[in-house]
């Protein structure tokens, strides 16, 4: 029986020398990888309560929508800064060369609500740290993060202590 891993693509030395890039395009596009991915994220939330499955832009949106529609919650896209129609807040967080911005509708979230944040890849943390700011600023309470791939080596965990953090294949590098 193959396992998500196996469904993940190894690319060495992109996109610079020295770094293996996990490419999780091979898991969506065959339907066994993606079926697999999307219920083994799920077994994650096993007994969690919460009401909301928020997804990070872009590839949390492949991952998050599925598991929100299979667990009968509601999802919420976090989406790059100007994308989304409503009034938001955003946040802006720190790039290995820049910075980014993200933002949330300013009624996606009501106060108390218990969220779930799902995503491709948990690396050094910014992103999913400036999605927990949102959470929190929004009055949300983040029940669980999972990911379909943590790069362990890359220490994002250290930037959200506290938090139950869920990864479907862990490796251990960059």
């Amino acid at each position: 029986m193959k396992k998500v891993e196996d469904y993940i693509k190894s690319i060495p030395d992109f996109p610079e020398k020295g770094i293996i890039f996990r490419d999780i395009t091979s898991v969506a596009q065959d339907p066994e990888g993606f079926h697999l991915a999307i219920s083994e994220m799920e077994k994650k939330l096993e007994g969690l309560d919460f009401e909301l499955v928020l997804g990070t832009e872009s590839r949390g949106f492949i991952f998050g929508a599925p598991v929100a529609y299979d667990l009968h919650k509601g999802f919420v896209p976090i989406r790059k800064k100007g994308k989304l129609p409503r009034e938001t807040i955003s946040e802006t967080y720190d790039l290995e060369y820049g910075s980014a911005t993200i933002e949330i509708h300013k009624d996606a979230i009501k106060p108390g609500q218990k969220v779930v944040l799902i995503d491709d890849l948990i690396a050094t943390g910014g992103t999913t740290k400036a999605a927990l700011n949102l959470i929190e600023r929004l009055g949300g309470q983040c029940v669980a993060m999972v990911f379909l791939i943590e790069l362990a080596g890359l220490n994002g965990r250290d930037k959200l202590p506290g938090c139950n953090i869920q990864a479907v294949v862990t490796y251990p590098g960059k």
